[in-house]
């Protein structure tokens, strides 16, 4: 199979033609209230020669602190660009965000994992319950080498098991963990391991800058926010929010940073 066309196709289609559909089953279409609301995004690239890296995180930290009820932002990886100086100062505009935040390892964060957990307070593969109903699971997929990496099975495998009696589960590892993009990693097991667990209800990705839509393994969705920072991609930065209704229903839809247009959005 030529993924490459395809995956363009996909990509067009999710960030154009479904965001005026979002709007017929989006928030809108829930009789309860939103029980949980999560903001994710990724590869901000702190650092990067030559971009203006820190107008872009300031961008992103004013957007998000314009979203109302959010329970919690994860930054999916590639947090800064390659440079362990920058880790620090990162964390310092992260800071200024009105609310918590949780952080997974990317290829260009080449910090050991004993600095990560130092700075972060929290280990590269983590896991926490939210309102004693959401489980999460952040995966490392990387190393100070900044390999490409299949996330830990066994780490996953228990946390999951764990979270087994939670009606939703959601993950986030910065690289798919599929080679269906064109710098994601081939890991089959993880992918069999996800689509064994019924409450997992996504997968979140960051990585592939030009990609922002959805894609399906075993009934599972997976999906990508863009970027908000780097030197390619998308010409849109963008970050993308999760909300859970009362009722279980799930759905996610993918915003511009600069006015906060609604791209693209999918029931889950």
């Amino acid at each position: 199979m030529n993924r490459r066309p395809f995956l363009r196709k996909i990509s067009f289609l999710t960030s154009a033609i479904t965001a005026v559909p979002l709007m017929s089953f989006g928030k809108m279409s829930f009789q309860k209230a939103t029980q949980l609301k999560i903001i994710t995004a990724s590869d901000g690239h702190f650092g990067q020669p030559n971009t203006n890296f820190e107008t872009s995180h300031r961008n992103l930290i004013e957007a998000i602190n314009k979203e109302e009820n959010v329970d919690f932002v994860v930054f999916n990886g590639d947090l800064i660009h390659d440079e362990p100086k920058w880790m620090p100062e990162v964390k310092k505009m992260y800071d200024t965000l009105k609310y918590s935040y949780y952080v997974t390892k990317g290829n260009h964060d080449r910090i050991s994992d004993s600095d990560w957990l130092s700075i972060w307070n929290q280990p590269a593969d983590h896991a926490f319950i939210n309102k004693d109903r959401f489980g999460v699971v952040l995966l490392n997929c990387s190393n100070e080498a900044g390999e490409y990496l299949c996330a830990d099975i066994d780490f996953a495998k228990t946390m999951l098991e764990e979270y087994r009696s939670l009606s939703h589960v959601f993950l986030f590892v910065h690289i798919s963990q599929n080679d269906w993009t064109r710098h994601g990693v081939a890991c089959g097991d993880l992918l069999d391991l996800i689509a064994s667990y019924p409450n997992v209800k996504a997968t979140f990705h960051g990585h592939d800058h030009d990609v922002d839509g959805i894609m399906i393994n075993q009934k599972k969705p997976y999906l990508w926010s863009g970027h908000f920072g780097g030197n390619w991609g998308n010409p849109f930065p963008s970050f993308r929010v999760c909300e859970v209704g009362e009722d279980g229903k799930t759905i996610t839809y993918l915003k511009t940073v600069k006015d906060g247009m609604i791209l693209n959005g999918h029931t889950l």
